[in-house]
């Protein structure tokens, strides 16, 4: 197994890898501290079935079945959730336009996902130049990088937020809604396994800092979600055929970049992984 860093701040790739051909225990645990480490991870020329996705999945933690898979799925495997703009009988395969703003996946629940999984099995092209891009920044390396000062003020906040927040392009239910009431995080929070302190705070699913009016309240969260992601602290990922990209939910951010339309066609099936309460 090979490591090579994506970039000073943030992602890594891994090579050497057949993630159809299984793990062992000591492969698994490396791969693990790898993402603990970098934040992302990609390892390129994969071919997996939907059952070995959900199975390498567990190489982080217990997969989870996100909402969007009840309309958005694979038989057989409900734990990937596909998203594409492709449709079949006039009607779409997957959600369209996932994630074009910058966030972590489900900070708007009680317990956040872990992690996030994503193979691509299609990429939009032009004359050869993938389109699709992921962009990546790390929060990690965003709280490292401010004045002690702003880190003592801001260490012990704690933001709402709500699942209504974010403008959503797919249609959600009162069920949904319902299902994701307001919670309250804090806004600096530490890796459960390494005790690494991220900055916690996305605009839109962040509403507002507890203890704040909502004048302070916008303004603190927009400064943070702006410094988050400063160019020093972001991977963009060009996506090819075959790739498996996985993303640690505590410590970065990610947004989709929707650059393409049909007849270009994108699909990509997407795992989660269960996460715990957040912890200051």
């Amino acid at each position: 197994m090979e490591i090579r860093k994506a970039t000073d701040t943030t992602g890594a790739e891994i090579l050497g890898i057949d993630v159809a051909a299984g793990l062992d225990r000591k492969t698994a645990y490396a791969i693990r501290k790898v993402l603990d480490e970098h934040g992302v991870i990609f390892l390129r020329n994969q071919c997996i079935t939907p059952e070995q996705q959900v199975d390498f999945t567990r190489l982080f933690g217990e997969p989870d079945i996100n909402f969007n898979a009840l309309r958005f799925g694979i038989d057989g495997s409900p734990e990937i959730y596909i998203i594409s703009n492709i449709n079949k009988d006039g009607k779409p395969i997957g959600t369209r336009r996932a994630g074009e703003t910058w966030h972590t996946d489900m900070s708007y629940a009680k317990e956040p996902a872990a992690a996030t999984m994503l193979f691509a099995v299609e990429v939009p092209t032009l004359q050869g130049l993938p389109l699709g891009d992921t962009a990546f920044a790390n929060a990690a390396a965003a709280w490292d990088a401010l004045p002690t000062e702003l880190q003592d003020a801001i260490n012990g906040l704690r933001g709402t937020f709500d699942f209504r927040g974010r403008k959503r392009n797919s249609p959600v239910s009162a069920e949904d809604i319902a299902k994701y009431p307001p919670i309250d995080h804090p806004i600096v929070r530490s890796h459960p396994r390494t005790g690494r302190k991220s900055l916690y705070i996305v605009r839109d699913d962040c509403t507002s800092i507890i203890g704040k009016d909502a004048q302070e309240s916008a303004a603190l969260i927009e400064a943070l979600a702006d410094h988050i992601v400063k160019p020093e602290f972001i991977y963009q990922h060009k996506w090819q055929v075959g790739d498996i990209v996985v993303w640690d939910n505590c410590t970065v951010q990610h947004r989709a970049i929707l650059d393409y339309e049909l007849p270009q066609r994108r699909l990509m099936w997407r795992t989660t992984v269960k996460g715990t309460i957040p912890q200051l």
